[in-house]
């Protein structure tokens, strides 16, 4: 492995790139690299049963992960010890590369502390800016990013900064918004279940009254023939034809 460049002081992180003054981010940065003791190195390699020139050695699977742990992007750790991305991955997935994998997770969280340390420094001190007037700088002022500010609250502080909105998709139970939406919730569900049970009963109701109607006028006309039938068996006039003469 290439060491890393040495540091100013304690602390500080090396820029990597070959042009540092256009990289104004830290997170074009690397970190400090590991010391040979880091229990980060410490995990079990991978081992080829029959190693080729090419193969990815336990010596560079190490600095593969102290590259990574160092900068956290995969492609410049790749780089770093010359192999390509899909030899990598092919070799964290063959049986016996659980501890590589293991390794490769554990250095990318390092990467990941350090970008969300870097998005802290920024939201907390700004980001330095300069106005400038036929190239030369006329004016500098700090821009204070608000909503890193506010997602870093939300993301640390969740219980005391979650805002109502897009962030109801992060609550859980037991903190009060959720709760007072669960409520709610069941209220609503409630009062919906009562309202279509009250339909559903009226809609039972007009069709047992329709029915009802139904054998009524039924019963009508069989007593109406009955009685047709009755007077025609007499001889006498049906009441149609008494009200016609």
């Amino acid at each position: 492995m290439v060491p890393l460049p040495a540091p100013a002081q304690r602390g500080s992180l090396a820029c990597r790139s070959a042009r540092p003054s256009r990289r104004t981010s830290r997170t074009a940065f690397a970190d400090l690299p590991l010391s040979k003791n880091d229990p980060l190195l410490g995990f079990k390699p991978y081992r080829h049963k029959a190693p080729r020139r090419n193969s990815i050695t336990p010596e560079r699977q190490r600095d593969f992960i102290a590259c990574l742990a160092a900068t956290g992007i995969v492609t410049q750790a790749a780089r770093q010890i010359g192999a390509s991305l899909e030899a990598l991955y092919r070799l964290r997935h063959q049986p016996g590369a659980e501890g590589f994998s293991a390794a490769w997770e554990a250095a990318i969280d390092r990467g990941i502390a350090r970008l969300e340390d870097c998005a802290l420094e920024r939201a907390i001190a700004g980001e330095p800016r300069e106005i400038l007037k036929n190239g030369e700088v006329v004016a500098r002022w700090v821009r204070y990013d608000t909503a890193l500010l506010l997602f870093l609250l939300r993301q640390r502080r969740g219980k005391r900064w979650h805002s109502e909105g897009a962030h109801f998709a992060n609550l859980r139970a037991g903190h009060p918004v959720y709760d007072r939406l669960k409520r709610e919730w069941q209220e609503e569900e409630r009062a919906r279940r009562l309202a279509e049970s009250d339909g559903i009963a009226r809609s039972i109701n007009a069709k047992l009254e329709l029915m009802r109607q139904r054998r009524l006028a039924a019963e009508a006309r069989a007593a109406a023939e009955r009685e047709a039938g009755r007077a025609a068996d007499e001889g006498l006039p049906d009441a149609g034809g008494a009200a016609a003469g």
